[in-house]
């Protein structure tokens, strides 16, 4: 609308200056004319005073002739008095013009500086896009480096259906912490995606409102510096048609407005060439910031699909080791109440979890002997705690039973009733598993089948005894029966 008013303003100048110019134009004609009459007046004046007497007539008409040459004169002088009105209004439509076009400067710098800040916004994204790129390529690794521990731990259930083992539940549990990082992880990536994304969206709109109206400005100073340009050509054309030396005598008693015109419109003209060319580059790199973000949002979708994929995973893997769990669980329990009554000859032991959740519980052990409370272990003597331990342990053996086991001096904090039960119960699992014994106790000694022994005849000089029990109990024998 301003554009409009503007151009409605400056329709009737334009017409206003060439009804001037082309009026200018004749009252130069006229003065030319009326300065050639003059001049003819003047020597035919001279002539009448000369010939007076003789040509009265003539004289009474070049006075009628000079007062209409008076006449005329009187009406190009009030002719030049509206030109100079004219003139003045014309400058001060230039002066707001002039306005407008610094105001429309103003906006330009403006646009300029939205431009760089766009240009500034599309390099951000590109780094963040970067970034993101990297965590997906993270996550996506992550993720398939637990779907291979994934498969390799089914393989291994399916490879061994009824066996459970401590080592396949330490890897399901470590399984399960890796995969919960990968989660974290993922979550985190997808949270700074989130908030990257939410922020590159407010700056490209924030950016589409401030390229909106600077490109219709623009278009606008186009338009008008185009015009401007061909106004200036047009008045440079006409007055270059006209001779200064004719407006000199018109222009006397007045100020030199034609010429401040003159000198105003080449100031505009300067001011609107000073602007220079508009950088359009920032639309294009708009553009390409909007393909960057749809990227990143397929980018985003990918990454919520592995996300889901990944806690999929990891709550059957929870179901499985939960499953593994607790069925050892009650195998170890199971067993630990068969262990415990033979060590102790009477009471009773069991695991209780510390927790409602298996996979994030403790287990405490509580230990009844016969003819006490039941209690904690900690409150158990020495000798209790070290049998309670002891069924513990050959409870956990009881689960995959190993070819030989390898006991260190366990017998060392018992009395010879407790060590006697103990023997009793290692002679019963001998049976199905060869044990190594390591002890200083004659009872646990002469359980023995074959005894390694260590002795120093002289110091400082070790020696290592070996003795075959079967073999030197035969020799005895028939030693006797000798």
């Amino acid at each position: 609308q301003r554009h409009q008013s503007i151009e409605m303003q400056i329709a009737p100048l334009r017409a206003a200056g060439n009804e001037l110019q082309q009026r200018l134009h004749g009252l130069q004609m006229q003065l030319l004319k009326l300065d050639q009459a003059r001049e003819r007046s003047a020597e035919r004046t001279t002539q009448i005073e000369r010939e007076m007497q003789e040509t009265a007539d003539l004289l009474l008409g070049e006075q009628r002739q000079q007062r209409g040459t008076d006449e005329q004169m009187a009406i190009l002088r009030g002719q030049i008095a509206a030109f100079h009105a004219r003139v003045d209004e014309a400058q001060r439509h230039a002066n707001q013009q002039d306005g407008m076009l610094r105001e429309q400067r103003g906006r330009a710098q403006q646009a300029q500086h939205a431009l760089q800040e766009a240009r500034f916004f599309a390099k951000t994204c590109a780094e963040k896009i970067a970034d993101l790129q990297h965590n997906i390529q993270q996550i996506t690794n992550a993720l398939a480096q637990f779907e291979q521990n994934l498969t390799q731990l089914r393989a291994d259930l399916s490879g061994r259906e009824n066996e459970t083992t401590q080592q396949q539940l330490q890897a399901a549990l470590q399984t399960r912490m890796s995969s919960e990082q990968a989660l974290a992880s993922a979550r985190n990536a997808l949270e700074s995606a989130t908030v990257n994304l939410q922020k590159l969206e407010q700056e490209r709109l924030v950016c589409e409102h401030k390229l909106n109206p600077l490109r219709e400005k623009l278009n606008e100073l186009t338009l008008k510096e185009q015009e401007a340009r061909l106004h200036f050509e047009q008045w440079s054309e006409q007055l270059q048609g006209v001779d200064e030396r004719e407006l000199l005598p018109l222009l006397e008693s007045g100020n030199n407005k034609p010429g401040a015109l003159q000198n105003e419109l080449n100031r505009l003209n300067h001011e609107i060439e000073a602007l220079g060319a508009v950088n359009l580059a920032a639309l294009e790199e708009l553009q390409t910031a909007a393909e960057r973000k749809a990227y990143l949002d397929a980018q985003a979708k990918d990454l919520n699909e592995a996300m889901a994929t990944l806690e999929d995973a990891i709550r059957r893997i929870d179901k499985e080791s939960r499953d593994l769990l607790m069925n050892t669980y009650n195998q170890v329990n199971q067993h630990l109440s068969e262990m415990f009554p033979v060590l102790f000859a009477g009471g009773e032991a069991r695991l209780v979890l510390t927790g409602e959740e298996i996979l994030d519980s403790g287990v405490q052990v509580m230990a009844q002997p016969p003819g006490k409370k039941n209690s904690s272990i900690h409150l158990l003597s020495g000798g209790e705690k070290a049998l309670t331990a002891i069924a513990l342990v050959f409870s956990l053996f009881q689960l995959n039973p190993a070819p030989f086991c390898l006991l260190d001096e366990v017998d060392a904090p018992l009395d010879d009733t407790n060590t006697e039960r103990l023997c009793a119960l290692i002679k019963k699992m001998a049976q199905h598993t060869q044990f190594v014994f390591i002890s200083h106790n004659k009872i646990t000694m002469e359980l023995a089948q074959q005894l390694v022994g260590v002795t120093m005849q002289e110091k400082g000089v070790s020696k290592v005894v070996a003795v075959d029990i079967e073999e030197a109990l035969r020799m005895r024998d028939e030693h006797v029966v000798a």
